[in-house]
């Protein structure tokens, strides 16, 4: 029979990913290149800062999906429970009037749960698009003012460095 293969550990790949190395990296491609009036240096802390903004973001994104799933399985096991507590509700229930009765009762139930519990994992779901678009969005803008600002360096002819 054929093995699964192993899937690699999500969150020691996150723990280890270093954006400085990958910062560092970059730079050393980049100065190869001797651009005039280029600020490598301030492209560099830049991307850093992009990178990091990155990591930030799916950080963020990754411990939603854990909370999500993890929720999920609470789900499955209140339901489980219930299912349980129902088939006893429902044979033990006298007549078969009062039988259909406690069924429709637990069905009503049943189906109210069901919808409160897919409303909860809606919101988490949005709770960690948001935090984690609201970091990619404030990075953007602030890109955007770097570059801004370096254009306008260059257009006086010295190069720019990104705010600290």
């Amino acid at each position: 029979m054929a093995q699964m293969p192993e899937f690699p550990d999500l969150t020691k790949m996150m723990k280890d990913f270093d954006p400085t190395k990958f910062a560092d990296e970059f730079s050393k491609v980049l100065k190869n290149y001797k651009l005039p009036g280029v600020d490598v240096d301030g492209l560099v802390a830049s991307q850093r800062k992009n990178v990091e903004a990155l990591t930030a973001a799916n950080r963020v994104t990754f411990e939603g999906i854990q909370a999500i799933a993890k929720r999920q399985t609470e789900i499955l096991q209140e339901s489980m429970n219930e299912v349980s507590k129902a088939v006893d509700a429902i044979t033990k229930a006298g007549s078969p009037p009062e039988a259909a009765a406690k069924q429709a009762e637990l069905t009503k139930y049943t189906f109210e749960k069901a919808l409160a519990n897919m409303r909860e994992l809606a919101e988490m779901v949005s709770k960690a698009q948001e935090e984690a678009t609201k970091t990619i969005n404030t990075r953007i803008s602030e890109t955007l003012d770097e570059v801004k600002e370096m254009a306008l360096k260059m257009k006086q002819g010295a190069p720019a460095a990104p705010k600290k």
